[in-house]
């Protein structure tokens, strides 16, 4: 029979692998334990609070610009009448508005008045006017309906509103038609003659 000197010998000192640990090693490797699980679940709880924070700021976001364009839609409907009452104003000529005929007066005063109004009303909701007159081309807030010369402005301005635009916040909501200005024309020589100076 084969005998095991390590189980027949009770006085024989244990293998490398059969060794045991000391309490103070077991503490150790416990204590190393729980600082990985605490520093995992800190790594995952910042991660928490970065994501709560990121969240926070879109819905804040959200809200404000569902409150700021929430009449949007309302409001592009409004700048057909908007449109109406100044094309009414710019109809009339100077002898009307000149009249002292009391029922023209007043529907001219009228008109006037409803378009002012409506103006401020619009400008409560953040609603405003885009006025691009003179003002360097900007395609992202006009849209180029000619280009034409015109010595009195500048090449790449604005030289004429067709139809007024509109921004809601910081958002176009209809883009100024414009009329882009191309400069002086070139001054063009006589047909058949030559510019040339003749040398006496």
């Amino acid at each position: 029979m084969t005998q095991n000197p390590a189980t027949d010998n009770p006085n024989a000192e244990p293998s490398d692998a059969a060794t045991v640990q000391t309490p103070e090693e077991i503490i150790q490797a416990n204590f190393a334990k729980i600082e990985a699980e605490r520093d995992d679940l800190k790594d995952k709880l910042l991660r928490t609070l970065a994501d709560m924070e990121n969240l926070r700021r879109r819905t804040e976001r959200e809200i404000a610009d569902a409150k700021a364009y929430a009449v949007t839609s309302f409001a592009r409907d409004m700048l057909g009448a908007a449109d109406n009452l100044r094309r009414a104003q710019e109809s009339l000529p100077d002898s009307a508005r000149s009249t002292e005929e009391p029922a023209l007066k007043a529907l001219i005063e009228g008109v006037d008045l409803t378009e002012r109004d409506l103006l401020k009303t619009l400008e409560r909701h953040g609603v405003r006017k885009i006025e691009p007159l003179g003002e360097k081309f900007d395609p992202n807030m006009h849209q180029a309906m000619f280009e034409a010369p015109d010595a009195e402005v500048a090449k790449g301005l604005v030289s004429k509103v067709v139809q007024s635009g509109y921004k809601i916040g910081e958002r176009v909501l209809r883009p100024a038609l414009v009329g882009i200005s191309a400069g002086a024309s070139k001054p063009q020589a006589a047909e058949g003659g030559d510019t040339t100076p003749t040398a006496h």
